[in-house]
């Protein structure tokens, strides 16, 4: 039984959600290991980021993050500043300014959290492999990393979606899994003197085509991102991977031809393909659905995973380490927060990934020629597409867009959508090539012609 007042604490993982709970803990004067197979970042020279798919893709930085490393790592938040992370706002008519996140890399963002810890007392980052947790009496005793034993009172599972450390004694998934898209993207950087593109509001460009959809994130000091999204199953636009398939797409396409013009606009990276797309939730509980392991916290994607589009996944992690230190802070023995902890998640993270569920389900199958299903309830997306016609429907969506109130926020209005879409009215497409035009485009390239 832990009694002490200063818990030894292993962080499995040391990404955006381990660094911030590790570098917290520490300031609060526990002893905080992170096991981190990555090296962290070199002098010079690209991060590869070791087992991090999505480090170099694009990604949305939402206002919860920045408010959550503020309260709990100032340093941390400083450095990003530094670096070059830039402020949004939007001007919002009647209300004024308000803060809508910040545009940033991931790599830029990861590598001022990783150099900034390197200078936190009581946080140390150890190279490694972790093999499983370490129980007995009934509780977590630490991890077994590279076959040696590292005891901890408090062990935090931020290895991600696909970290499997604790997978011995944590059960499974509870809902979702892949949700039937995948994506390509490319970053640019906007030559000296070049303005940016079109925008289709402060947060990133977007077109929504015939089968498929294109999306612009700009990012800090002139870089952006580029990202094409598609039904996995559309094996046909896997072409895209490919660096010619994809400048003609990019040219083809109204809008995403003016972000990427060679005037404008250069490529810092290859074409990334990013692979299927997921939106899982997984509890705290144990393996059979029991309780799960005292002392024992998963955070971040280990919990809740969803797709970029909507760039909720930082913050999610984040108000997620944010809720286990306000418990962690009330409980004088960690191993009592597992509970309380899964209990949050149900209520505010679930809901998060059911929505991107239903989301992302029913636009592949409108990708694939399916019209709007009036048999059941909409999904989010095409309730807030209806303001188009019913501006209602946008005045009660402000706390859904900012993460500050649930998706069930959208209940009340749901009826003006489906009134909308009963007269008739669908979201008008934009302007781009179909779904088979982007066939030939890829097919054209792949031959040269």
């Amino acid at each position: 039984m832990w009694e002490g007042e200063v818990m030894r604490v292993a962080v499995v993982g040391a990404g955006p959600a381990g660094l911030l709970v590790g570098s917290a803990l520490a300031g609060r004067g526990h002893q905080v290991v992170a096991v981190e197979r990555d090296a962290g970042p070199p002098r010079q020279g690209v991060w590869a980021r070791r087992g991090v798919m999505q480090f170099h893709h694009a990604h949305g930085f939402r206002p919860q993050v920045g408010q959550v490393l503020q309260e709990e790592w100032p340093a941390a938040f400083a450095a990003w500043m530094a670096l070059g992370a830039e402020p949004i706002t939007f001007d919002v008519p009647g209300v004024g300014p308000v803060h809508g996140g910040h545009r940033s890399r991931r790599d830029t963002f990861e590598r001022a959290l990783r150099t900034t810890a390197d200078g936190v007392a009581d946080l140390s980052i150890r190279q490694g492999h972790v093999d499983g947790v370490v129980a007995s009496g009934g509780r977590v005793r630490g991890i077994v990393v590279d076959g040696h034993s590292l005891e901890a009172d408090l062990v935090v599972d931020a290895s991600g979606r696909s970290g499997r450390a604790a997978d011995e004694v944590r059960a499974p998934a509870s809902a979702g899994g892949a949700c039937g898209m995948a994506y390509v993207d490319r970053q640019y950087r906007l030559r000296d003197g070049a303005g940016p593109g079109p925008m289709s509001n402060p947060l990133a460009w977007q077109a929504d085509l015939d089968g498929y959809q294109a999306v612009v994130f700009l990012h800090e000091r002139g870089h952006f991102s580029v990202v094409l999204v598609r039904p996995t199953a559309d094996a046909a636009l896997k072409g895209l991977r490919s660096a010619a398939a994809f400048d003609a797409a990019c040219a083809a396409i109204p809008g995403l031809a003016e972000w990427t013009d060679p005037g404008r606009a250069r490529p810092v990276t290859q074409v990334l393909p990013g692979g299927a797309l997921y939106n899982v939730y997984r509890g705290q509980r144990g393996i059979g659905g029991g309780s799960g392991l005292p002392g024992l916290v998963s955070v971040g994607d280990a919990v809740a995973t969803t797709t970029p589009t909507f760039g909720r996944g930082l913050a999610m992690a984040f108000l997620q380490v944010q809720r286990l230190l306000a418990l962690l802070d009330a409980e004088a023995d960690p191993a009592m927060v597992g509970e309380p902890f899964d209990a949050w998640c149900e209520d505010t993270m679930l809901p998060w990934v059911c929505d991107h569920i239903r989301i992302d389900g029913d636009q592949v199958r409108r990708w694939q020629g399916g019209d709007v299903d009036l048999t059941r309830r909409l999904p989010s997306d095409l309730i807030l597409s209806a303001a188009q016609v019913d501006p209602r429907i946008a005045e009660a969506s402000t706390g859904y867009l900012g993460m500050v109130d649930l998706p069930s926020c959208l209940d009340p209005v749901e009826p003006l959508a489906r009134a909308v879409y009963e007269s008739g009215w669908r979201p008008p497409r934009s302007p781009g090539p179909t779904r088979q035009d982007l066939v030939d485009l890829i097919g054209a390239a792949a031959g040269g012609g």
